[in-house]
């Protein structure tokens, strides 16, 4: 059983982040509505407000909160209770965040802060909003710092080469937001709070995309790395096997941090500003991550393949009929593991040079972050979640909660694939993202994805009634299922597999080969950027 003192650092994180996903979520819902031509928000609520608000709870503070309280968990139960610095510093992180967190969200429903979660430039925001999300960011790097020293105290004490699989995936998925976040805070310290206080008149626009795209691709895999953490270490032994390959596990770790960081023009390819040069470089390097990608799914299926065979399947697919379907801890994450496959097949689309320019800025896209965020991750979050929850309130599973949670699986696949269906439908139609409900002057044009907007909606409230479910789900599970001992699935590792090379945790050597390729990527546009910079703009608010 875990430690009390590490159970409510978890609990704290994961608390947080439920309330995050329900208010989020309330957004959301009325935001589809509001999209399908449904209702009407009342005087004092904009769309944009609610757009901003889904955007930063449920993209930013949902995932960050839960994927922390997950990685302390695992931390504690593999590397042993956290020492007193590393759980000083992770409660600073906590309430650094939190701070930055409620400050946020103050600012988002008094409608001074209608930004979106990417907050482009010129749109301006309350500095308060930018002085928030310092706070988040900084509190998240204390708790970065927090799991980093427990891993150095543990290897110093222990005198071992290789670190448990859990906790060596959890202190590389803190490097790679380490590294990555240090882009967007260097855009709201320097360029945001001294250009939203009046103390420079002006911004330069591309700068601050540059730096924050230099983040928001990152942030996709330090939202993927946990559930792929998941898929790798709980899943073979909730489903009775063996990790196929840890040498394999930690190599697409590494490689995730070496490619999936100096990857942000793909972002920006209809941009001036950036030679297609660069555009490309960064192209190629964005395709790159799709070998780790593939990596995972081969691992994953042999595990499962494996597994089944020594249970006795026959046949090529027999080992299927033999998978646990009716434990809800390996269902919702194998729906989201099915979920990605269509999902990163759309982010090959958005990436390369000719197709993007089809679907730019239409739904399309928002289609495509709802398929793997909200889907591939967010189900794996929720099976996680299953068994999270009544590990650390020393409470039990019950077959009620995993008929429940089997339901509601499959609710958030149905509503998932309406609302994200027709985004990418209508996407390629034309229609807009992060435009309210219009006809466009009645435009024959517009009028065409009405109906696709209104299946948006179904989707949209479909997926709201699944997240209300998961709340009581998990409600029950930390306060009113039977008490009891609830495991922390660690799988091991097939006695057969290869030895994992100690190089494999050479952190100097990985860390400085990322470093190296974002200074490849990076160095020579971004001076282009400053040599001809733009005059700049003043902010805007059109709300």
């Amino acid at each position: 059983m875990i430690n009390e003192k590490d159970t409510r650092l978890s609990k704290a994180f994961i608390t947080v982040s439920f309330i995050a996903l329900f208010l989020g979520a309330t957004a959301g819902l009325l935001q589809t509505l509001v999209r399908g031509g449904v209702i009407e928000l009342p005087a004092g609520i904009g769309y944009y407000q609610l757009l901003t608000a889904h955007g930063v709870l449920l993209a930013l503070i949902f995932t960050t909160y839960f994927i922390m309280g997950f990685l302390y968990a695992g931390i504690s139960k593999t590397l042993g209770t956290l020492y007193e610095v590393p759980l000083k510093t992770g409660w600073l992180g906590f309430w650094m965040m939190t701070f930055g967190t409620g400050l946020a969200t103050v600012f988002i429903l008094l409608n001074k802060a209608t930004v979106l979660y990417t907050f482009y430039a010129p749109l301006q925001a309350s500095p308060w909003f930018y002085i928030a999300l310092v706070h988040v960011i900084v509190g998240s790097w204390m708790c970065a710092f927090s799991m980093w020293r427990q891993y150095y105290i543990w290897k110093q004490i222990t005198k071992k080469k290789l670190s448990p699989l859990f906790s060596f995936m959890a202190v590389m998925t803190m490097a790679m937001w380490f590294i990555a976040t240090l882009g967007v805070a260097a855009a709201v310290i320097f360029q945001f709070i001294p250009w939203s206080f009046g103390w420079v008149e002006k911004i330069d626009i591309l700068i601050s995309r540059t730096l924050f795209w230099y983040f928001g691709h990152p942030l996709v895999y330090f939202w993927l790395l946990p559930a792929y953490m998941c898929w790798y270490v709980v899943i073979p032994k909730i489903i009775g096997g063996k990790i196929f390959s840890d040498a394999l596990a930690r190599l697409s770790f590494v490689l995730f941090l070496l490619f999936s960081i100096p990857v942000g023009f793909h972002h920006q390819l209809l941009e001036p500003g950036i030679s297609h040069s660069w555009k490309f470089f960064q192209v190629v390097l964005t395709f790159m991550v799709i070998i780790p990608s593939l990596m995972t799914a081969f691992s994953m299926f042999a595990v499962f393949e494996t597994t089944g065979r020594r249970k006795g399947a026959k046949g090529l697919l027999g080992w299927l009929k033999v998978l646990p379907w009716s434990d809800v801890r390996f269902f919702a994450p194998m729906v989201g593991m099915l979920i990605f496959i269509p999902a990163g097949a759309g982010g090959i689309i958005n990436a390369s040079h000719q197709l993007n320019q089809v679907v730019h800025n239409t739904l399309w896209v928002t289609g495509h972050f709802h398929l793997t965020v909200a889907s591939s991750v967010t189900l794996t979050f929720f099976g996680i979640s299953y068994w999270l929850i009544p590990y650390l309130s020393g409470r039990t599973l019950t077959k009620k909660m995993h008929k429940l949670g089997i339901i509601q699986t499959v609710m958030w696949a149905v509503g998932m694939f309406l609302m994200s269906g027709a985004m990418h439908l209508v996407g390629l139609f034309g229609a807009p993202r992060r435009t309210a409900y219009t006809t466009y002057s009645d435009h024959p044009q517009a009028a065409e994805w009405i109906p696709y907007q209104a299946v948006m909606a179904v989707g949209g409230t479909i997926l709201f009634l699944a997240i209300l479910l998961v709340l009581y789900i998990a409600y029950y599970l930390a306060f009113r299922a039977p008490k009891g001992e609830t495991e922390f699935p660690i799988g091991e590792v097939e006695a057969a597999a290869v030895q994992t090379p100690i190089i494999l945790e050479n952190w100097k050597l990985w860390v400085g080969i990322s470093a190296m390729l974002i200074l490849i990527a990076y160095t020579l546009p971004f001076w282009h950027m400053i040599e001809h910079a733009p005059p700049g703009s003043q902010g805007y608010k059109f709300w």
